[in-house]
């Protein structure tokens, strides 16, 4: 028997992982200077606070209500498949929780502050994608010698996708079963 995350416990989740990211902000934001890191173990992990105006990774965006509003559409999204899959296996569930609190964090500052504020600074691997053209079209390389500075939301965002993507490596789309299973009724009362 699979066990389901009911509406309470989601709307829990979300308002543990909500307050937590909110206080932890609001830590970051009156402990620590600006741009200034804290080491915590060594240069491997520290805590630097930094405010990002745009998105992931620190992308940058000019249109600033395009962007809130794309923002409020994806947060739409997240609570679209939260009542879509409400029925599904609770991994699915939970994901799309942790998915759902990490979009009302992130986007919470964005509308009240303007910015995300991020402080964990971690060291990780260097990447280095040299320029490359394919299809007859021109690639920029990309470089990062150190990961994007995160946050709570964050993680709960990227836990969330994590949890995705093993399930459906595992056991499958589950919405692509969904519209199997329905086709298939269809063609049988047809």
């Amino acid at each position: 028997m699979d066990r389901h995350l009911s509406w309470r416990q989601s709307s829990l989740i979300i308002f543990i992982l909500l307050l937590l990211d909110q206080i932890t902000k609001y830590i970051a934001r009156t402990s620590l200077d600006m741009g200034v890191p804290v080491k915590i173990i060594g240069s491997f992990f520290q805590l630097t606070y930094v405010e990002n105006p745009g998105m992931a990774f620190g992308i940058t965006v000019d249109n600033t209500m395009l962007f809130l509003g794309l923002s409020l559409v994806a947060a739409a999204l997240v609570f679209y498949y939260m009542y879509k899959l409400r029925n599904e296996a609770f991994p699915l569930q939970l994901a799309i929780t942790m998915i759902a609190a990490g979009a009302i964090g992130n986007l919470s500052d964005r509308f009240i502050r303007g910015s995300v504020v991020d402080f964990f600074d971690v060291e990780f691997w260097d990447i280095h994608i040299p320029a490359f053209n394919l299809l007859g079209m021109q690639f920029a390389g990309y470089s990062m010698t150190r990961w994007p500075v995160f946050n709570i939301a964050d993680m709960a965002v990227s836990g969330g996708m994590m949890i995705i993507f093993a399930y459906i490596i595992f056991h499958g789309d589950p919405l692509s079963k969904k519209e199997e299973s329905a086709s298939s009724a269809q063609h049988v009362e047809s």
